[in-house]
């Protein structure tokens, strides 16, 4: 589904991504963890599009993505943080994203399932954290996409929207769907994911399943096991949330 081949990147004398090489199989869910500053955000808006790599390749659903914005239609994405015209109301916000992307989308079953249709004509700036968040994942999930990439998805959602999300994830899963997750939240790291990348220092420092690397560090949860992987490496250990 996605293949990046020897992608390097800097920012001035910053070199953030150092050749890196994976592949993201269809119907997978991969985690894409690592320390702040190790080129998670960088290489996740390489696929997108919105920085260009200084060299390599990456090719979406078999498709150079070079000088090719249209493979984007195919793609659902969460960033950490979204902004959109805070006068908008919710209503108006999905008919602009509608009108942005020439898709009709399907909003109505997501609003009902996360709760939102009281908020649907209050304008964004009135709207809590919480309920903006929401607005935003069914944003990600309402043009059904082949390939979804969640920067910190469930960040600000009450329990009972995280188990929804999940459970639209697992669901979207079974139908051949393909997802990139990028988040602190090993628990959702360990319930979702198929497969894990580990960036340190712009490079892959560990790519394998949540059970296989939990094994191979013989220790029982992700997060010691990542804690435990990075001191026999000499790496530095960082701070990871586990909820």
């Amino acid at each position: 589904m996605v293949e990046v081949t020897n992608i390097e990147k800097s920012f001035g004398r910053l070199q953030v991504l150092k050749g890196i090489n994976t592949q993201i199989e269809k119907g997978k869910i991969v985690a894409v963890l690592g320390p702040n500053g190790s080129g998670k955000t960088t290489l996740i808006k390489c696929i997108l599009g919105l920085v260009i790599p200084d060299k390599g390749k990456i090719f979406v659903n078999g498709r150079d993505i070079k000088n090719d914005f249209n493979y984007r239609n195919d793609i659902g994405y969460l960033p950490q943080i979204a902004r959109f015209p805070e006068n908008l109301n919710v209503t108006e916000l999905f008919e602009m994203i509608r009108d942005l992307r020439k898709s009709e989308g399907n909003s109505e079953e997501l609003v009902s399932i996360f709760g939102i249709t009281d908020f649907l004509n209050k304008p964004l700036r009135s709207l809590s954290g919480g309920t903006r968040q929401k607005v935003n994942v069914i944003l990600s999930l309402m043009f059904n996409p082949l390939l979804y990439i969640f920067d910190e998805p469930t960040v600000g959602l009450d329990p009972i929207s995280r188990v929804r999300f999940k459970e639209w994830v697992k669901k979207e899963k079974s139908l051949g769907k393909t997802a990139l997750l990028v988040t602190h939240l090993l628990s959702e790291v360990d319930e979702l994911s198929d497969e894990l990348i580990f960036l340190l220092e712009g490079k892959i420092y560990y790519k394998g399943t949540p059970g296989e690397l939990k094994e191979s560090q013989k220790e029982n949860t992700l997060e010691k096991a990542i804690a435990r992987l990075l001191e026999a490496g000499g790496g530095q250990r960082q701070e990871l949330v586990e909820s």
